[in-house]
């Protein structure tokens, strides 16, 4: 047969579920897996609300949640979320300038597939590898990047992005994920203003992923980009996968900012909808529930109870990490990620863990004999020892060796147990030269 497949798809990079492979495989020669790779908190064990559970409950019994939408979502939940906007009172948009995907991921591949070749989006390193991979794809070039500081709590560095920009006029926009992931930090209100001013001296606009833009929980408040946008063009993406949480449901939307204000920028719109057109719609159940449930007097107070357990975590892992010299850990404040960050010049290929199953043990060898980042070797030899998934800092696209793990798990105990014994690896794995 002759080679037909598309020589892009080689730029995919998802190193959240790839390492899932290995892990499968250790998980076959007998070790219990423990997921610290995925941001999903259902899959780990936290419990969806009862009262939001009946509200999709009654929902699944109503006939028009079963029929499309219509392409842009239904009008009466995009009604409701303009609203949620302009009661702010720093800017004003309608129910038009809002556009549902089945999930981020679909809004993602559209944002990207929709421009030029030549048109180029920044984003920040580390950041999230389904933005990087459909930007590389659309361009077939590398993602341009400007860096997170990790000795400055992985805010932006803004000098490197003006510089960056001034080397690439071919950059027409720029990423932020605010708050962060994989970081879980959430950056200032300055940081955002400073950005916001680079973005008009240049004639950008700003592509803002605030799918975890309600779950801050330490001291920064996340400040939504509308707030500060004044009369920038801007996209704001949305969704309630983390929010529920319900990441199953595949429901995010884009919010459009200032279309008047840029003839460029409203065709774009223009041609992100045409492209959901061709699809129909987006899935109907989630998007028929979310007045309801983001609505509900209650639904605040259940995100609330859920951010504090998640501070709690963050402390724990602070106690924890305090004094591993060798690391660079910046206390989470938001979403439910963490980072743990080698120092430079700690790792090296000769390093390793002891590893009992020696089936395991075999695997893992076999695994870093391959050419890979350290902190992928890293990731397999703690795989291998403890069955921890953690997902190396590289597959964010950083040029900083280390992992991130999550917030999620349920159990305290259990949480504390996981982070001793992280702690421990990293203390073995950097002696054992």
């Amino acid at each position: 047969m002759k080679n037909f497949i598309n020589k892009k798809i080689e730029k995919l990079k998802y190193e959240i579920r790839e390492i899932v492979l290995v892990a499968k495989e250790v998980e076959k020669l007998g070790q219990e897996i423990i997921w610290e790779n995925i941001g999903d908190p259902v899959e780990k064990g936290e419990k969806v609300a009862d009262w939001i559970k009946k509200i999709v409950q009654e929902a699944a019994k109503e006939n028009l949640s079963f029929a499309y939408s219509p392409t842009k979502g239904l009008e009466k939940t995009r009604e409701f979320l303009a609203n949620l906007v302009n009661k702010r009172g720093k800017i004003k948009i309608s129910k038009e300038e809002i556009i549902f995907f089945n999930g981020l991921g679909d809004a993602i591949n559209k944002v990207y597939g929709c421009l030029d070749k030549n048109a180029r989006i920044i984003m920040p390193s580390p950041g999230y590898p389904a933005h990087f991979s459909q930007e590389a794809i659309h361009a077939s070039k590398e993602p341009i990047f400007y860096e997170l500081d990790p000795k400055n709590n992985w805010y932006p560095d803004l000098k490197d992005l003006a510089k960056k920009i001034k080397m690439h006029p071919e950059i027409v926009g720029i990423l932020i994920i605010n708050p962060n992931n994989p970081t879980g930090v959430c950056w200032p209100k300055k940081y955002l203003i400073e950005i916001l001013k680079i973005a008009k001296k240049f004639g950008l606009f700003l592509l803002a992923d605030e799918i975890y833009i309600n779950m801050a929980f330490g001291k920064t408040k996340a400040v939504p980009i509308s707030d500060i946008v004044g009369d920038l063009p801007a996209i704001s993406m949305k969704g309630i996968s983390k929010e529920f949480p319900w990441p199953g449901s595949r429901c995010g939307w884009l919010e459009f900012y200032n279309l008047d204000k840029d003839k460029d920028f409203k065709n774009y719109f223009e041609a992100i909808l045409k492209s959901k057109m061709v699809e129909v719609c987006s899935t109907t159940l989630p998007q028929f529930v979310i007045p309801k449930i983001m609505g509900n007097q209650k639904y605040k107070k259940t995100l609330r109870e859920r951010l504090k357990k998640y501070k709690r975590k963050a402390e724990i892992l602070a106690k924890v990490f305090k004094n591993l010299k060798e690391i660079i850990f910046v206390k989470p404040d938001s979403a439910f990620y963490a980072t743990i960050v080698f120092k430079d010049g700690i790792l090296n290929e000769k390093q390793k863990l002891e590893i009992k199953n020696e089936k395991i043990k075999k695997l893992i060898e076999e695994k870093v004999k391959e050419k890979i980042p350290l902190d992928r070797r890293f990731a397999y030899y703690l795989l291998g020892k403890t069955g921890i998934c953690v997902v190396p800092l590289t597959g964010f696209y950083s040029k900083y060796f280390g992992f991130r793990m999550t917030l999620l798990e349920p159990d305290f105990a259990k949480f504390k147990i996981i982070s001793e014994k992280i702690k421990e690896s990293i203390e073995e794995y950097l002696r054992s030269i």
